[in-house]
């Protein structure tokens, strides 16, 4: 066993306690425990038909929308991933040579533990099977392990900039530390968060040792990124990965960010180039609801049916666009692997299914799916919790000193949808100014459950 803190029966009480507690609060109290961050609604069975509906209980634990594992935390002997019907499908995954090297993550790995001091070290050390892979969340005050950036000294930080650097692409890099900017962008717009809603507030724990032969993975997480890497020889999986924000676009410290454009113009390009039959199969009869991400923390034995059409009835266009949306999720990893990834998801292309909720313009909140038995995606544009004139604030409003790129209006107290309304029962108009994305690897692939299984199986 690898030494570390244990997570104990009081650590466990407590993690489900957040949820609980936001769960029974409701309204401004509940935002003002989660600040900044929404829940879909979490049906008992574990299972979706589609997204979650506005006016459905939000808020409970296992949030679908990306609120935290709470009281319907999977343990990871009794993972079994997402699938469509509780079975996972035999024989997708196989441990193989990629022929993409990686060293340089192993080895960035190796010196980031390496400038921890040997209390922090101990407490970010996990088995590479422990349940701590699935105990993640999106919510800020979530109760995490871990090396937590803020509390490391700027060299150690640097090493952990380094490791995230080799094992994302350039556009990861800059998508996860954008999330953080704009996180404490948010901390300085509400007025509240202090801890939470800052740049520090992020995690590292590593389970297993970094190895080139071995099986390990580390996870970085905090609020609206939860970033799950895991390596076995040159074969990485890096799902679930969770990216979101809310604000997407505003100026911290004089610095333009804005973020998921990427991702919301290739899924309108794709729905764009259906004809008007496949877009009746494609979009949803039902209305876009506050929150409809049904695949968020909490969610690792989700049962999920297909919705949508099939790419088997696309034009070779259409494929193409299908792949090119696919490739901007699987496109923050690394280079090497994630053109790996993606010609796993070009194998199963026929049986890729896409879906749509909500309008399609530009401005459009809109909801997507892409879903095969080998890659989910799902892009949620959702109700303001924290930023907006739609916004509910949950304790203490806008700063006086408003940062730049701050709307014009003052944030609203409650709006009038009451509780229930979507995202933690927040109502409001959906917007592409929060926005909730997830990468996951079905029928048991996230955390490479798969793939450590069918190496204990073999001695490799």
């Amino acid at each position: 066993m690898h030494a570390h803190r244990p997570r104990t029966p009081a650590t466990e009480r407590t993690r489900r306690w957040f949820m609980n507690r936001s769960l029974l609060l409701g309204g401004a109290a509940a935002v003002a425990t989660m600040t900044g961050c929404s829940a879909g609604a979490s049906e008992t069975s574990g299972s979706a038909s589609g997204g979650a509906r506005s006016g459905t209980p939000s808020g409970g634990p296992g949030g679908a929308g990306g609120m935290g594992p709470g009281g319907t935390e999977v343990k990871y002997a009794d993972f079994t991933g997402v699938t469509t019907d509780g079975k996972v499908v035999d024989d997708l995954f196989s441990i193989h040579s990629t022929g993409v090297s990686t060293d340089a993550v192993v080895q960035a790995a190796q010196a980031f533990l390496d400038g921890l001091s040997t209390k922090v070290r101990r407490a970010s050390v996990f088995d590479v099977d422990d349940d701590e892979w699935l105990a993640w969340s999106n919510v800020d005050g979530y109760e995490r392990e871990g090396a937590r950036m803020g509390d490391l000294t700027e060299k150690q930080r640097n090493l952990g900039y380094a490791l995230l650097g080799a094992a994302l692409s350039a556009d990861g890099l800059a998508q996860t530390r954008n999330i953080m900017k704009l996180n404490a962008f948010l901390g300085d717009y509400n007025g509240g968060g202090k801890e939470t809603l800052t740049e520090g507030h992020y995690y590292f724990t590593f389970m297993g040792t970094p190895s080139t032969s071995k099986p390990w993975g580390f996870q970085y997480e905090g609020h609206h990124v939860a970033i799950n890497y895991f390596v076995l020889g040159d074969q990485v999986v890096m799902s679930p990965t969770f990216m979101g924000s809310e604000p997407t676009s505003a100026t911290y410290n004089g610095e333009k960010i804005t973020l998921f454009k990427p991702e919301t113009t290739a899924g309108l390009a794709l729905l764009r180039s259906l004809t008007s039959a496949q877009r009746r199969k494609v979009v949803s009869a039902d209305e876009k609801g506050g929150t409809d991400m049904v695949a968020g923390a909490g969610q690792d034995n989700l049962k999920l049916a297909y919705q949508g059409l099939a790419a088997k009835e696309f034009t070779s266009a259409q494929r193409q666009k299908l792949l090119d949306l696919v490739g901007v999720y699987v496109g923050y990893m690394d280079d090497g692997h994630a053109a790996v990834k993606l010609k796993e998801v070009a194998e199963h292309l026929d049986d890729t299914y896409f879906y749509w909720i909500g309008e399609t313009e530009d401005s459009s909140a809109f909801y997507y799916r892409v879903h095969s038995p080998v890659v989910l995606i799902e892009y949620d544009a959702q109700s303001p919790l924290a930023y907006g004139e739609n916004a509910q604030m949950g304790g203490g409003g806008a700063p006086s000193g408003r940062p730049s790129g701050m709307p014009s209006g003052q944030p609203t107290g409650m709006p009038s949808g009451g509780p229930g309304g979507g995202g933690m029962g927040m109502g409001g108009t959906p917007t592409q100014q929060h926005i909730h994305t997830i990468i996951r690897t079905p029928n048991g692939g996230d955390y490479g459950v798969d793939l450590l299984k069918l190496h204990l199986e073999t001695d490799h």
